[in-house]
Formats: structure tokens, C-alpha cells, sequence
């Protein structure tokens, strides 16, 4: 008799992920794969930070926020297929959270005067109001999370845009505490380029070694085929809430990073236009891997910093160019519309930056 169609599904996903997943030197590949993927990025950093100058370093320190906002996207999305809209109201509680914690009693009193709580007469050092704010952005993760993790396809989608309204709302009216659309000064800046490479490499490769584990087969899995997935037991929902909560954590991070780096922030920073880029990065490179969000980072943040030196207008062969405002704007849709239809994979398609390096040496060694 022939098989079911869920024997035949375990056998095509579930069980080669099972077989991927036996301990022999693992978890070492992974971590070294991780490292690899990371390689691009700190050479990038390092000839940033010891040729360019002072602009070009605060466009990297940017740059290096999204690539850490656009890994934490792929841990979720990447290992779900689930879309995620709202990755960047956990980047904005971050942010907010260390900004209320660490700001000097002075600046607060400019401020956030009649903040509640008692906040206006709180200050706490960088590492321990990081500490708190991550824990509030993993708390409200989890919550979250539990109505996230029960719904799939387009139902999680529109939950997790409801989710970044409702934080940016928050954020836009709570003016004792947030000051609405008032920028929020006086932050310290503890964090320099040096400190935001250690903290990406971190990230790539606690994003790696989540992808390569067997809670992140088994959430692959899970995605491409529920009914074989259910059939061995794999409990979908829990391997999607802990890849959310560990999705916002990473976010939360770039929040507490950027808040630290910049001394200043505003619930504008966090809301469509930063979900438009880092979906665009995250598309572009290929949301299967990590070195796909790395890559795409990398690509866009180039390519939107070249587009945004010709749209006040240029001068080619004697010819002067009139300003072609927001064609950033138009240059996002447009990658996004091209790689949907084109390149559905993304750059990286499927495969890490070592696993296609080894293939690359095989193939020169035979």
C-alpha cells in the first residue's frame, strides 16, 4: 500500500532535520559557522574604524543596529515563515526602557519632571538599567508571545502589527512618562563602534547556534509541514513562542544599543519606516539564514547611503540632475518587489557563508 502523505512528509522534512540534529561536533560547527558569518562584518567594522572618518562612523554604528534588529527578525521569521510587522516596538521598548532608567536626574528634570513611579528621581548605571530594560522587553515578549505562537500565515502577521500600533501609541501619549513626539535627550553615550561589533558577533552567532539546534529544526519543520510535525509529537506553538521571545530580546538589544549610541530617540525611530528597511535587508539577503540578514544588511545600507548622496541632486558629465526626494523610499519597494518575483531566496538563497565556502573548496579539491 503506498504511504500517507504524512509518512511521506516526515520522512522529506521532519526526519533529515532529526538526522542534522545528532551532537557530534554540532553545536562546534555551528558556533564556527557563526563566527564565519561574522567575518564580513567585522573586517567592514574594523576598516570603518581606523580609516574613515567621524561621519562614516556614525552611519556604521546605524548600520550595525539594523544588522542586530534584522538577525533578531530572522530568528522568527526565518525559522517560522511566519511575516513579523512588529519587531520594532521591542527595539523601541528597549530603548525607551534604558533612556528612563539612565538618564541623569538633571536631564530628567527637563525631561520627564512628573514622571510616575518615582522614575523622575531614579537613575541607574548603563548595565543594570540594559539588564531591566531586556527584562521588560522579554516579560512583554512573553506575553505577547502566547497569542502569537497559537495563530499562523496572515492572523500573526496582523497580531504583530496590532502589536507595534498599540506600543507606538503608547509611546505617543504616555508624555509624562515618553514624551510623545518630543525627542527624549540627555541618554548617556556608553556605546562606540567597537562595543556595537562585539555585540553583533554575539548576536550572528547566538542566532546561528539557534538555527542550527534542534528547537530551530524542529520550528523549521514544523513550518513547512504541521501535520508531520504534529504526527512526531513536535509541539509548534512552544518552539514559536520561544523563538519570538528570543527574536524580541535581540531587538530589544539594538534599542538599548542605539539608545546608548545616539543620547537621543523618538517613537518616529521605531515605527513603519524602520520595519520597511529591515524587512527590505532581511528579503534582500534571504530570511532562511543568517548569513542572508548579514548580507542584506551589508548590500542595502550601501546601496541606500549611495542613493541618498544623489537624491538632493548631482552633477554627471556637466549635466546637473534636479533632487529626487524620497527615491530611498521608491528604491525599497522596488527590492522588495524585485526579489519577491525574481529571487524569492534572497541573495544567500538556503545555504550559510561556511557551508558554501566548503562547498566552494570540495569542488576545488576534486
Amino acid at each position: 500500500m503506498a504511504r500517507s502523505e504524512v509518512s511521506q512528509a516526515i520522512e522529506n522534512t521532519v526526519l533529515p532535520a532529526a538526522a542534522v540534529a545528532q551532537p557530534g561536533g554540532a553545536l562546534t560547527r555551528s558556533l564556527i559557522g557563526g563566527l564565519v558569518t561574522s567575518l564580513p562584518v567585522l573586517m567592514v567594522g574594523l576598516a570603518i574604524l581606523n580609516f574613515a572618518p567621524t561621519y562614516y562612523t556614525y552611519l556604521a554604528l546605524g548600520a550595525f543596529v539594523n544588522l542586530i534588529v534584522v538577525v533578531g527578525l530572522q530568528v522568527f521569521m526565518g525559522n517560522s515563515n511566519i511575516a513579523n510587522l512588529g519587531h520594532s516596538a521591542f527595539v523601541g521598548l528597549g530603548a525607551y526602557g534604558v533612556a528612563i532608567l539612565s538618564t541623569p536626574l538633571a536631564m530628567k528634570k527637563l525631561s520627564i519632571p512628573n514622571a510616575p513611579f518615582g522614575f523622575a528621581t531614579l537613575q541607574l548605571d548603563p548595565v543594570s538599567s540594559a539588564l531591566i530594560a531586556l527584562v521588560v522587553v522579554g516579560i512583554l515578549a512573553a506575553v505577547s508571545g502566547k497569542v502569537i505562537s497559537r495563530l499562523s500565515g496572515v492572523a500573526a502577521t496582523i497580531v504583530s502589527l496590532a502589536l507595534l500600533i498599540i506600543v507606538h501609541s503608547v509611546f505617543l501619549n504616555w508624555t509624562d512618562l515618553f514624551k510623545g513626539n518630543q525627542a527624549f535627550f540627555g541618554i548617556p553615550k556608553v556605546v562606540g563602534l567597537p562595543w556595537m561589533m562585539v555585540f553583533s558577533v554575539v548576536v550572528i552567532v547566538l542566532a546561528r547556534l539557534f538555527k542550527d539546534s534542534r528547537w530551530g529544526l524542529q520550528l523549521r519543520a514544523s513550518a513547512q509541514s504541521p501535520q508531520a510535525a504534529a504526527a512526531l509529537g513536535i509541539d509548534a506553538r512552544r518552539l514559536r513562542l520561544m523563538s519570538w521571545v528570543l527574536s524580541a530580546l535581540i531587538c530589544g538589544l539594538a534599542g538599548v544599543l542605539y539608545a546608548y549610541f545616539a543620547g537621543t530617540i523618538s517613537p518616529k525611530l521605531f515605527y513603519f519606516q524602520m520595519i520597511f528597511n529591515t524587512l527590505a535587508m532581511l528579503i534582500l539577503g534571504g530570511m532562511a539564514t543568517v548569513t542572508g540578514a548579514v548580507t542584506g544588511v551589508i548590500v542595502l545600507s550601501v546601496g541606500l547611503e549611495f542613493i541618498r548622496s544623489i537624491e538632493s541632486g548631482v552633477t554627471i558629465a556637466g549635466i546637473q540632475l534636479p533632487q529626487l526626494l524620497g527615491l530611498s523610499g521608491v528604491a525599497l519597494g522596488v527590492v522588495i518587489v524585485l526579489c519577491m518575483a525574481f529571487r524569492p531566496s534572497g541573495i544567500s538563497g538556503r545555504y550559510e557563508l561556511d557551508e558554501l565556502l566548503s562547498r566552494f573548496f570540495r569542488r576545488s579539491a576534486k
